[in-house]
C-alpha cells in the first residue's frame, strides 16, 4: 500500500509547512504555517503510523534533501531514530548513490515507472512525506492507495497545492477522521472504488 501524508491548508496549500525559508519557490513567504497547530493528539496519531512495523518511506529529491539536511542533526528528538532506521526510497533523476542519509536507496528514472515496480517488489507499505511533485505524479498514474491529510484551519491564498488546477478527477472515500485540539482534522481517504 502506498500512502501520501500531507499537511494542507483549507485552500489546499502544502508548501513549506515546517519552517520559515523551507521552500520559497514562487516568492512563498508563509513557511512554517503548520507549526502553531501541533498538539498531543497529532503527535500520538502520527506517531502510531511512524512506529508501525513494515513501513518504508518514499521521497522526491527536494523533500529528501531537506529531511536529510535536518533530521540526522536532531539527536534529542525521538523521531530522528525512527527516521534514521526506516528504509528510504528516493525518486530522482539528478542524485547519485551513495545517498547521504543512512538506509537510503535511489530509484533512478521516471517516477511513475520506478514506483510501480517498487510497489510490486517490496513487502513494506510505502509512505510519502511531503514530496508534492512526486505525489502529483503518483496520483496521475493511480499509484496512491491512501491519503492521510492533516487539514489545518488556515487559508494562505498562495502557494503550491497538492491538487492543482487541472488535476485528474478522482472520487475519494473518508475512512477515518481524527480532530485535534487545535482544529486540525487528520483525515484518511481511500479511492472510492476500493473496498477496504
Amino acid at each position: 500500500m502506498l500512502t501520501v501524508v500531507e499537511n494542507l491548508t483549507l485552500d489546499g496549500v502544502m508548501q513549506a509547512p515546517g519552517r520559515d525559508g523551507e521552500d520559497v519557490r514562487g516568492g512563498f513567504a508563509h513557511g512554517g504555517w503548520a507549526q502553531p497547530y501541533s498538539d498531543p493528539v497529532m503527535a500520538e496519531t502520527m506517531g502510531k503510523g511512524m512506529a508501525a512495523a513494515g513501513v518504508s518511506l518514499l521521497f522526491g529529491r527536494r523533500t529528501y534533501e531537506d529531511f536529510a539536511g535536518f533530521w540526522p542533526q536532531q539527536a534529542d528528538n525521538p523521531v530522528t531514530a525512527v527516521l534514521d532506521a526506516r528504509r528510504k526510497f528516493v525518486v530522482s533523476t539528478t542524485l547519485d548513490e551513495p545517498l547521504p542519509w543512512q538506509n537510503s536507496v535511489l530509484l533512478p528514472g521516471e517516477a511513475a515507472k520506478s514506483v510501480a515496480v517498487l510497489k510490486e517488489e517490496v513487502a513494506d507499505d510505502l509512505v510519502v512525506l511531503g514530496s508534492g511533485e512526486l505525489c502529483r505524479t503518483l496520483a496521475e498514474h493511480d499509484l496512491v492507495d491512501r491519503y492521510t491529510l492533516l487539514v489545518h484551519p488556515l487559508v494562505l491564498g498562495t502557494g503550491r497545492r497538492l491538487f492543482p488546477d487541472g488535476a485528474a478527477f478522482a472520487r475519494l472515500r473518508l475512512v477515518e477522521c481524527v480532530p485535534t485540539t487545535t482544529g486540525v482534522l487528520i483525515a484518511t481517504y481511500r479511492p472510492a472504488d476500493v473496498d477496504k
